[in-house]
C-alpha cells in the first residue's frame, strides 16, 4: 500500500516543481527506467532509493510516506486489499 502512496505523491511533486523524471533521477541517482517502473506501480523500492527520491525532491521522507490525496477506495483498489488506518478510529492526521 505505502508504495501507492509514495509514487502518487512523488508525480505530484514532479508536477509542482515543473521536473522530469530524468532531472529526478539525475538528481537522486536512481535510474531512470526504475523510476518509470515506480510510478506505474510495478516498482518496489528500497528504504536507500525512498531517501535519494526525497532529498532530489526536497521533501521530507515521512510526508511521501504518510499522506495522500487519494480517497480510501482507490487507494484499497490500487493496493488490492483493504486499507488500515495506522490512526485510532475517530482520529485524523493534520500536516
Amino acid at each position: 500500500m505505502y508504495k501507492y502512496i509514495f509514487f502518487t505523491n512523488v508525480l505530484k511533486c514532479l508536477e509542482e516543481r515543473d521536473m522530469t523524471k530524468q532531472e529526478l533521477s539525475d538528481r537522486s541517482g536512481v535510474s531512470i527506467s526504475f523510476l518509470s517502473d515506480l510510478t506505474t506501480g510495478k516498482g518496489n523500492p528500497s528504504l536507500e532509493k525512498m531517501a535519494a527520491i526525497a532529498n532530489a525532491l526536497e521533501v521530507p521522507l515521512p510526508l511521501l510516506l504518510e499522506s495522500t490525496d487519494m480517497d480510501t477506495k482507490t487507494l484499497e483498489e490500487l493496493a488490492g486489499k483493504k486499507v488500515k488506518s495506522s490512526l485510532p478510529h475517530g482520529f485524523v492526521r493534520v500536516c
